[in-house]
């Protein structure tokens, strides 16, 4: 893997990520193909549109199809006929947040499956096992995200935790390391002078690159930048950052001010399947009522092949049937648009004008 800074407007910057054999610009939006899938849209389509990099679950795909699946299939690529980067996390959060009776120990996670309750432990050997088996090519440790709100103790706990079972997931990972890149995880919740000391911690085990975790996790807007600051403000230069599960239009504007490459969220996808689209003067509902006669695409300015041929009455319609092809045209707009949008967002930094871009489109993306 092989980084490269190519311009810079302020601390925002404007990139190149050599992976496999693709050469992928930063700041880039992955989708998420939580299992295997970006939901509601093929591989062909990612393609088409431009993605060369997308995520994978190891909570997920560990449990189905199974790494012993993936392993034998020569891994997600082959299995899911992806010819370009996958990036997957440990699944750790995962295991948090839909297992019951979890248990935090020193050695790693336990847990239940969602599926059929059956007992798991996700620790540094065997996450970087199963994702070695999964095939990524960027794999994330596993980590102690602290819910919100968490108390300084908690918080001081999770780094702990995280710190040591990274610099563990490192030395599994040197043995074999293959054609796959360990990120480090900063956490730290919303205390600025913890997030500054896991940057530091994560920086130290010199990897190929750092992701900033722990965000996007319920707490208040006003907490995202300073949070996200400290963190930034002791990673490497050099290296690509990447905050993790953070997709918003103002989240990812502001991200990118303060120097970060690399985002993933479900949103624009989820919201696609629940009716509403992102376009040139903001986000529109497709089940409004107002939308039922339009003959005009989902977006005037947009060339997607969706707006291109079908118009806003006649996919309002599906999604008001709950017609599968509307979850697919909607998705495939929404990732059309976030594409594009990343696009735009890297010529402005090369034209070195990235603020009055960022203006212009939180004025169209302002929280309500």
């Amino acid at each position: 893997m092989k980084f490269e800074t190519l311009a810079t407007d302020g601390a925002a910057r404007a990139g190149t990520l050599q992976l496999r054999d693709a050469k992928i610009l930063t700041p880039i939006f992955m989708p998420v193909g939580t299992q295997a899938t970006v939901k509601a849209i093929s591989q062909d389509d990612l393609e088409e549109i431009g993605y060369r990099l997308i995520l994978g679950n190891t909570y997920h795909l560990y449990l189905r199809p199974g790494a012993e699946t993936l392993r034998q299939a020569g891994g997600i690529h082959k299995f899911m006929s992806w010819p370009h980067a996958v990036l997957t996390d440990s699944g750790g959060y995962q295991a948090f947040s839909l297992s019951k009776n979890v248990k935090l120990k020193d050695h790693g996670v336990i847990f239940r499956s969602h599926l059929d309750g059956s007992e798991h432990i996700f620790s540094p050997e065997s996450t970087i096992s199963i994702e070695r088996d999964i095939g990524a090519d960027i794999i994330m440790p596993i980590d102690d995200c602290a819910p919100y709100p968490a108390d300084d103790k908690r918080l001081k706990e999770s780094l702990a935790r995280t710190h040591r079972w990274l610099a563990e997931c490192k030395k599994y990972w040197l043995r074999e390391p293959r054609h796959q890149h360990l990120f480090g995880i900063a956490q730290g919740g919303v205390n600025p002078l913890l997030r500054a000391d896991s940057a530091k911690a994560c920086a130290d085990l010199d990897l190929p690159g750092y992701a900033i975790g722990g965000l996007s996790v319920g707490e208040p807007l006003e907490y995202y930048v300073p949070s996200l600051a400290a963190a930034i403000e002791h990673l490497p230069k050099e290296k690509p950052r990447y905050v993790m599960g953070v997709g918003t239009i103002p989240e990812l504007l502001n991200g990118v001010a303060l120097g970060v490459d690399m985002f993933d969220c479900v949103l624009p996808t989820r919201n696609a399947r629940n009716g509403q689209v992102f376009t040139s003067v903001g986000k529109v509902n497709l089940r409004n009522l107002k939308h039922a006669q339009s003959d005009s695409p989902i977006d005037p300015e947009c060339s997607c092949k969706v707006c291109k041929k079908y118009s806003l009455g006649y996919i309002r319609h599906l999604h008001k049937q709950n017609e599968i092809l509307g979850l697919m045209l909607s998705t495939y707009h929404n990732l059309y648009f976030m594409h594009g949008f990343m696009r735009q967002m890297r010529h402005a930094i090369q034209a070195q004008n990235f603020e009055q871009f960022r203006t212009h489109w939180l004025r169209l993306f302002a929280p309500v």
